[in-house]
């Protein structure tokens, strides 16, 4: 049976799903607007969205201590805010949530393209008005799959290790995910412990990725 260390990761992990799931379906929504309707020149978003897919995490995460961290760029003017990044759950929700965005957006933004400008233009034409063509037309008609994307983000984020060393400390009971514990006990050659941790966080994504199957349309037969 999994200890009490191993029980507070899976309560830490469960805690992390259902806080970030929000922000994935939010940001998400809003950033593949401005990717599709809201910039006109939208490459220096895209850039920056698709970073944590294509750049290793442990880079990404050390950015962010530098950038974030007490002694970093923006941490002093954090710290007189009340905000710490460094050795909490609030750096596992930041790392979480960059890891797991970039296919939120993607899943979405590739629905919007093939919705096609003349659905959008026929929006505008009947007195929508851009914000409200989106929000009214095309993600209700592309709302499967922005809960695909943000299915797969959960996952993605559920599994994250480099960042999430680099920001929450990987503290024993307190930092302490799912994927942190599995890489802990295999560490500490616990193989029995990771076996079950592992087990654990594999049957969660199968789960998701089962529901993303759902959410994608089916294949008709017309012949």
């Amino acid at each position: 049976m999994p200890d009490d260390s191993a029980w507070a990761a899976l309560r830490l992990s469960a805690w992390l799903a259902v806080t970030v799931t929000p922000a994935y379906v939010l940001a998400g929504a809003w950033l593949a607007w401005a990717l599709e309707f809201g910039l006109r020149r939208p490459a220096w978003l895209d850039i920056l969205v698709t970073l944590p897919i294509a750049f290793p995490p442990v880079v990404i995460g050390f950015g962010l201590l530098w950038l974030l961290g007490r002694q970093g760029l923006l941490g002093p003017w954090l710290a007189r805010l009340g905000i710490d990044f460094v050795f909490s759950f609030a750096g596992l929700w930041l790392a979480a949530f960059i890891a797991g965005l970039p296919l939120a957006v993607k899943n979405l933004q590739t629905a919007l393209q093939a919705q096609g400008r003349d659905l959008h233009e026929t929006a505008l034409d009947l007195g929508c008005g851009p914000l409200a063509a989106y929000w009214r037309v095309h993600l209700p008609i592309a709302r499967a799959a922005l809960a695909g994307g943000v299915l797969l983000a959960l996952a993605r984020g559920m599994g994250e290790v480099g960042i999430s060393l680099m920001l929450g400390g990987n503290i024993l009971g307190r930092t302490e995910t799912l994927s942190l514990a599995i890489f802990n006990a295999v560490s500490g050659g616990d193989y029995r412990q990771a076996a079950m941790l592992s087990l654990c966080l594999g049957a969660f994504c199968l789960l998701l990725f089962g529901l993303v199957r759902c959410f994608q349309p089916r294949s008709r037969n017309l012949s």
